[in-house]
């Protein structure tokens, strides 16, 4: 059986999704040792060495999305993700979010497991995890499962969610009326949230990934020391600027601005050494 990741990554005016795919495709083979494809309509030349496959597709389900670090609207290309099963060249496939930073062997956990799907059932603030977070969806409170991190095998399991949030996407007013979603925007964890409840007979008997999945919100500031300390600045409670340091810890960088400047000092830095590796001597 074939096993190896897959992320998607369409570049906007604002954010180079190919370059931190190519990033996060450096991080999974490091810890966990698996070959990495991407989905992209930009050309990888730059990044060939990185990923083994690159799978090339046009965007689909282009939006707008208030982007709080940014404070603007930006473009948004979310579309794709559901066709992930189709798309993956591997067996086992664990999809990435390209702004999901792996600094760990844990999800070789979720890879070893016996399951056919697994994702994240949970997720928390890294700064603040005393603090209710974006768990739920609609005016119902319906449970959200994340699209961040997926892990499915082929077969009729992951088949059913897939062609589910496929059918979810391709009728989002529909399901944005039924499940009463305010906000207009297809996003993938909702339409993979829905899909469960669908596939499991609105159960929600699902294998979710057994921990929460660590996060770093946009208004809190992401720097990284020595390619091995992540610090996260931000206020408490009664407004007092603090700093907590992560290392040997997955997480999703939600705020794209801080990211987007370490994965560019880090891909500079990147093709500076493969110059003078190829320099005439």
């Amino acid at each position: 059986m074939t096993t190896g990741a897959l992320i998607f990554a369409f570049d906007t005016e604002h954010t180079r999704y190919l370059d931190m795919a190519a990033f996060c495709a450096e991080r999974v083979r490091q810890f966990l040792d698996i070959p990495v494809a991407v989905v992209t309509n930009k050309s990888a030349a730059e990044n060939e060495t990185v990923f083994d496959h690159v799978i090339y597709a046009n965007p689909l389900g282009t939006n707008s999305r208030w982007f709080g670090d940014i404070k603007q609207h930006v473009t948004w290309h979310n579309g794709n993700r559901v066709d992930a099963y189709n798309l993956s060249p591997w067996d086992q496939t664990l999809v990435l979010d390209a702004d999901f930073v792996i600094n760990s062997e844990d999800l070789k956990v979720v890879l070893d497991s016996p399951q056919d799907f697994m994702c994240f059932r949970s997720a928390f603030n890294l700064a603040r995890p005393e603090e209710e977070f974006l768990n739920t969806f609609g005016t119902y409170k319906f449970p959200m499962y994340w699209a961040t991190v997926m892990m499915f095998r082929k077969g009729n399991t992951a088949q059913y969610i897939f062609d589910a949030m496929q059918m979810i996407r391709e009728n989002w007013t529909h399901y944005r009326d039924l499940y009463h979603i305010s906000q207009p925007t297809y996003r993938n964890d909702y339409a993979l949230s829905i899909a469960l409840g669908i596939v499991s007979g609105q159960t929600l008997k699902v294998d979710a990934i057994p921990w929460g999945m660590p996060s770093v919100v946009p208004e809190n500031k992401l720097t990284l020391d020595n390619e091995t300390f992540w610090n996260i600045e931000y206020e408490d409670a009664q407004g007092k600027c603090k700093t907590v340091s992560i290392v040997g810890l997955d997480f999703h960088a939600m705020g794209k601005r801080d990211l987007g400047a370490i994965v560019e000092t880090h891909r500079r830095a990147r093709l500076c050494d493969h110059s003078l590796e190829h320099a005439p001597s």
